[in-house]
Formats: C-alpha cells, structure tokens, sequence
C-alpha cells in the first residue's frame, strides 16, 4: 500500500480499519544469504539499500528488541553534515544528499526538516576555527555561511547575548541542516525492506557467530541456529559485546548520551542551535517540546540511563546560552548508548574474518548518519569494496595510527572527545 492524500482520506471515512501492516513478522528460515544483527536505523537502511540498490533480497534483520528500540529512537534527531575534515566530510555530504530524496524514496514521511543548523562561537579562535571548518564544507559543495555577532542577534533573539563569561561572537550557519522524526526514519527503511523482501525478525537475540576455517558460518539466536553467507554486525553501543562472540576486541568504549525534552510550547526556536563552550544543543520539535542534550556521562555503560549530575550540567549550560530555559517544564529524559571511537570517527569496514564485517563507533554523529551508513554499508557488503564515501573508515587506522580522523581536534584517545 502506497501512502497518498487519496489514502489517507479514504482510510479516514472508514473508520482506518483497513491499513495494511507495515511489514511481516516472519519466522526465521534456516539460512540466508546475508545477516544484518541490529534492527535499529544503520541496520535497517542496509536491509533496505541491499535489496533497493543490489538486488540481495535473500536477507535478515535479526533484533534483539523491536525495531527502532534503541539509539536511532533515542537521540535529539539532528540531521547535518556539517564536517572539516577529508574522510568525514565526504561521507556526511553522502548522507544528506540521501536525507533529501529520502521521504520521495521510501514513499513515508520522516519529518525531514531543514530549519539550518547555527554553531555559535566565542572566542577569535573559535571564530577562527569556524572559518577554517565553513571553507571546508564549500569546497566540498555543502552549504556554510559565517555569521557576525549582529546576524545571530537577529536570527536567535532569544539567547543571552550580554554574558561577560562566554560572550556570543557569531555562528556558523549550515542551512541545509535541520531535524528529522527519529523513529519515521525506522519505520520508514523497515517498511521499504520488507516490501523488497528482507525478513525482519524481532525478538530474536544473536547469542553466538559460527565460524569454520576462518569463515563466518551464521549465528546463534534465541530462535535458534541461523546459518548465512555473510554477517554484518551493526549494534551502536553493543558493538563490543556482539564482535566479542566473534573473538573480536575492538577500539570502541561504549558511554551513556543523555537527552531531554519539555513540555510543549509555541514555536519560539526555528533553528538548531548549538553552544560552543557548553556542548549544548537545543531545536525545538513538530509537537513544541524543546528538544536539547550536552556531553555523554564520562564513564562506560551499557545501560540506556543516564545520570543527576550530569542533568545538573547539560542544565546548566542550557540556562547560561538560554536564560528562558527555565521557564520550561522538562517532560522526559532518555539515555543512548554511543560507541565511542578513539578518534571520533566511525569504522565501516571488512574483518579479518571472511564475510563479517562491521559498523559502528558512530560517536554523537549516528542518527545524521542512517542513510549514508546504510548505503555504505550495503555497498561493502554487496561487492566487497568499500563505498568512495565511506573509503576512510577503516578498521586497521587504530592498529598503524595511519589515516586517523580526529574530527574536534581534541586528541585521538578515549574520552578525550
């Protein structure tokens, strides 16, 4: 059933009883052709570009939980591609181009907003660096235009802008960027998966990979044993624990990314913004609550909470950008598990074991990332080369120190970034 105005209207003077479901809940076959561990946004884009782009249809999305249970409906849905670097840059372009024909390809509403992205500044060095980042984006055809202290003034009013502490300088303003409905974005790659014949089996625990002669077999599941030709294991924040059943120890600690919303309010913010010395980020949703998160608890966890003190901080920071804050009920809280890389970059890439591969150390950057993830990713796994866009993302970059990806500049090593 495709989504139309006609649809819709129809569906409405029937009481909306006569919806088709949105995807089979099939039973595993005894094998496939190719695995996808992880029912989240990565995962189910990859089910889904497999199928679209290379024809595999002979594919299973194997999710623990239900799907778009985990991260990818546990982030503030910040769409942008806003990078510096060579590597990065390149790949988040790839995926925003994606973001704008996503609704058209996927025929369902994802919410994709491009309100503009505003990275405010505070310092000439930070204006410095803004500069150095806005050339970047031109020279790789994206959008950035630096803003002076008297634009922002006019763009955000409602920020504090007679603080002596951490005076507003300007902003880098990346247009294209914006919001999208998290858990849309799922459902959408989950709908246009299955329609293309991807079985999409929830509920359904990977508690072990088969390996024979160096060569990944299948995997173990709470379903049962699932035999497969090749497995990709995209997992975010499980990512250790999965590859661990693998032999695999990889580069990736995994932290707790708190997040908050408010009660909801007439629109005020048209923008994404974000503080520069608070690592504060703040956009207001379709439904008024005002949708804002800061830095990630600074301990490991696997555990989808977070923590008071670090409420108390990301508040904190809020109030001194944002004085109106505090006006605000806060409605809820939510916590996700970030796989954070030492260099802040994430890894698409071939093990050494033949046909399992890997995707993840996403790091704050994973929701803006879906659909070029999910591109990349069925590329690699369809063809065994890897995507032009994706090329930097290799595994082995930890192992020689050879093309590392040190996007904020703060050191390539654990909680450094």
């Amino acid at each position: 059933m495709r989504y139309n105005a006609l649809q819709i209207l129809k569906q409405g003077l029937t009481g909306n009883r006569n919806w088709d479901r949105a995807w089979r809940k099939p039973d595993p076959k005894p094998s496939y052709d190719i695995i996808i561990i992880g029912g989240g946004g990565h995962g189910l884009a990859t089910a889904y570009y497999l199928a679209a782009v290379h024809g595999k249809t002979n594919v299973a999305v194997l999710e623990k939980g239900y799907f778009g249970g985990g991260n990818v409906g546990r982030n503030t849905t910040i769409v942008r591609a806003n990078y510096g670097l060579p590597g990065n840059s390149e790949f988040y372009s790839h995926s925003l181009k994606l973001w704008e024909g996503l609704e058209q390809e996927l025929n369902f509403n994802v919410m994709h907003s491009q309100r503009g992205v505003i990275n405010l500044f505070h310092s000439d060095g930070q204006r410095d660096a803004a500069a150095r980042r806005g050339n970047a984006m031109i020279n790789q055809g994206d959008d950035a235009i630096l803003l002076e202290r008297g634009d922002c003034r006019q763009m955000l009013p409602y920020l504090d802008f007679d603080q002596t502490r951490f005076p507003i300088y300007g902003g880098l303003y990346h247009p294209r960027g914006g919001t999208a409905r998290h858990d849309a974005v799922a459902w959408g790659y989950a709908r246009g998966a299955d329609q293309r014949g991807v079985d999409l089996i929830d509920n359904c625990e990977v508690t072990g990979i088969d390996i024979e002669n160096g060569h990944v077999t299948g995997v173990q599941t709470t379903r049962g044993a699932i035999r497969a030709k090749k497995v990709g294991i995209v997992v975010a924040g499980n990512s250790s624990r999965v590859a661990a059943m693998a032999g695999m120890r990889l580069p990736i600690e995994s932290h707790v990314l708190q997040a908050f919303v408010t009660e909801g309010l007439k629109p005020v913010i048209d923008h994404v913004v974000t503080y520069g010395m608070g690592h504060f980020y703040i956009s207001q949703s379709d439904k008024g609550g005002l949708v804002f998160g800061g830095d990630l608890d600074f301990y490991p966890s696997y555990a989808s909470r977070g923590n008071l003190p670090m409420m108390e901080h990301v508040m904190e920071a809020g109030m001194t950008l944002m004085p109106m804050l505090g006006k605000a009920r806060l409605l809820r809280s939510w916590g996700g598990i970030v796989d954070m890389s030492p260099d802040g970059s994430p890894i698409i890439d071939r093990t050494d074991i033949r046909g399992l591969y890997l995707n993840c150390g996403w790091c704050y950057g994973g929701f803006k990332a879906v659909p070029g993830s999910g591109h990349s990713f069925a590329h690699l796994m369809a063809t065994d080369r890897p995507h032009d866009a994706a090329a930097r993302y290799k595994l082995n970059r930890f192992e020689t120190g050879f093309g590392l990806m040190d996007e904020e500049g703060t050191g390539a090593q654990h909680n450094l970034h």
